[in-house]
């Protein structure tokens, strides 16, 4: 490779003497030096350099200098993102829609390290410093938290500030949603009876837990917070003969949502209002159900949130919250800059001690608690191969980008279900009375 050179005023040059520039590093030689074995993917660049087992099934190919630039000045999961929503990173072996595999592979097969300082400053002279600058990210990418607050929108979990991230994430297209789930239009963990049900059965099976654990029945009223496209709120109106009302911040979901209640007659018992949780009657509902809402509320407002819905229900009424948590309590509440980036901006989770103990606090008493970490999972395939059969209409709908970003982000979270890195909890409570009437039976009266 042809040497090449810099001014000679850098101090340590000889006089009258250009001072040598270090070779430039290949990709691979970059690699080589961020992990702690050779890794059993295949990972390949444009500079023609390569590293990994020639007959790896799944192979990475660092397409341009830009996704090397992208992946150089963010490290972890933002850099990658980039790189590959971008085009500029290619996974190979695997389908755009569902790279589960090449995640897989890569979490099991590519043991990162940091480099010493020493090897650090050489791969940073050879590369020189221009490439340490961020290029502009991807238009899928969302403003960092910090910018957030300073561009009008407020605190985080302010209304406002609220109202815009459920619309980055939510507000995406109907239709796009309605290939990736399918006809329930359901956004959240299905609940399997075996492997081999459908994700329809499946959802189905999701809402009749969530009816039977608040023991609905006609005539009783029930308030679904975040509730999406409207699926618990029609389940519970066709199925249960309940009076329901939706409130969601998405003004296309609740345009969707309410368009589907009429087609399917359900008008006299089910309502969708485009409204915040807080803007609900107060005591006015015999059940609640929060089904995919608590990862958006932040952490510290679970106080806030959980004695609001507690004020919506009527004594010895019951609320089922449904969500993702962590596993371990010890782990941040904030996401991965990917997915506070690309899919969740302001997203947090919390372990589920921390869940149950905030409901306890909001005065509620608690009744049961289940995780359904391995049906998320499958619920997530399930998405995952929707998005393949559907991937020219979805590209045609969306985007190449921001379908990459569904793959990317379905796949990922899958694994993480997988691997115990985050949960899915239900956490049944009741308002019991100041005099300990709690209207729960002395043996749970639903089916698990």
């Amino acid at each position: 490779m042809t040497s090449t050179y810099r001014p000679s005023s850098t101090r340590g040059s000889v006089p009258g003497q250009p001072r040598r520039r270090p070779p430039v590093p290949s990709v691979a030689d970059i690699v080589k030096a961020v992990t702690a074995h050779e890794p059993t993917v295949r990972i390949t660049a444009y500079d023609g350099s390569a590293v990994g087992p020639e007959d790896a099934a799944v192979g990475l190919h660092v397409a341009t200098e830009r996704g090397l630039s992208y992946v150089l000045t963010a490290p972890g999961d933002l850099g990658l993102a980039r790189a590959y929503v971008s085009g500029d990173l290619q996974v190979n072996g695997v389908h755009p829609g569902d790279p589960y595999e090449a995640l897989r592979q890569l979490a099991t097969g590519l043991q990162l390290r940091l480099p010493s300082a020493q090897e650090a400053l050489r791969l940073v002279r050879g590369l020189g410093w221009e490439r340490l600058r961020p290029p502009p990210p991807p238009p899928q990418e969302a403003t960092p938290a910090w910018r957030r607050s300073i561009a009008g929108l407020g605190l985080r979990h302010a209304r406002g500030r609220d109202a815009e991230a459920i619309h980055h994430h939510y507000d995406v297209s109907n239709r796009f949603y309605e290939l990736i789930l399918g006809p329930s239009m359901t956004y959240t963990c299905a609940v399997f009876g075996a492997e081999t049900d459908t994700l329809e059965q499946a959802q189905a099976n999701k809402y009749d837990l969530v009816a039977g654990k608040l023991a609905l029945k006609a005539g009783q009223r029930l308030l679904d917070v975040g509730c999406g496209w409207g699926g618990m709120v029609r389940h519970a109106a066709r199925e249960y003969g309940v009076r329901a009302l939706g409130v969601t911040l998405s003004k296309e979901q609740a345009a969707w949502a309410q368009a589907a209640i009429e087609r399917e007659g359900l008008g006299h018992l089910a309502e969708v209002r485009y409204l915040d949780y807080r803007d609900a009657p107060l005591e006015h509902f015999d059940a609640v159900s929060s089904i995919g809402l608590t990862e958006h509320i932040g952490v510290k407002n679970y106080p806030r949130y959980f004695g609001a819905l507690r004020d919506r229900l009527k004594p010895g009424g019951r609320l089922l919250n449904h969500c993702i948590t962590r596993s371990d309590s010890r782990a941040s509440h904030k996401p991965g800059a990917f997915i506070d980036r690309y899919v969740f901006p302001d997203g947090e989770l919390a372990a589920p001690g921390r869940l149950v103990s905030a409901v306890h606090d909001a005065a509620f008493e608690v009744q049961h608690d289940e995780n359904l970490r391995l049906h998320y999972a499958l619920t997530l395939a399930g998405w995952n191969r929707n998005l393949v059969a559907n991937w020219d209409e979805s590209v045609a709908e969306v985007g190449l980008g921001t379908a990459r970003v569904w793959g990317l982000y379905m796949a990922g979270s899958r694994l993480a279900f997988e691997r115990n890195e985050i949960q899915l909890h239900q956490v049944l409570g009741t308002k019991t009375t100041r005099d300990g009437v709690s209207s729960y039976p002395l043996r749970p009266d639903w089916t698990p």
